[in-house]
């Protein structure tokens, strides 16, 4: 198990735009696949981004695809998430999670979780 700490969360309006960051430890960032994974109220946890180790690799939720953009930061050890046109659905706890698996393995037995950030759109 990795930590992991995302921050970046809060309360928009529709059509606003937030960026989420997920700081790693420089062993992990250079090592893992990591990806975005989000729980609304009442709803299992869904996969949302993935990005590979070498930051070459990418791939979306189709629910996201055209709105969010994951990307990876090797001078910060950072996994972003930038998330733009948001819609009162993608209400949630937003958690990134790390492993060596690609793509990223089903949500019980990735390797490592970040304890998430609450992103809240309002209409």
């Amino acid at each position: 198990q990795v930590p992991l700490v995302e921050s970046g969360g809060g309360l928009v309006q529709a059509g606003g735009s937030l960026r989420l960051s997920c700081a790693a430890s420089r062993r992990t960032f250079i090592a893992y696949n990591m990806g975005w994974f989000r729980q609304a109220p009442g709803q299992e946890r869904e996969f949302v981004a993935a990005v590979s180790r070498s930051g070459g690799r990418t791939y979306y939720a189709d629910s996201v695809k055209d709105r969010f953009t994951i990307s990876r930061d090797g001078a910060k050890n950072t996994v972003y998430l930038q998330m733009n046109s948001l819609k009162p659905e993608d209400t949630a706890i937003y958690a990134c999670a790390a492993d060596i698996q690609w793509p990223l393995p089903v949500v019980s037995i990735l390797s490592s979780w970040g304890q998430g950030t609450q992103v809240t759109v309002s209409s």
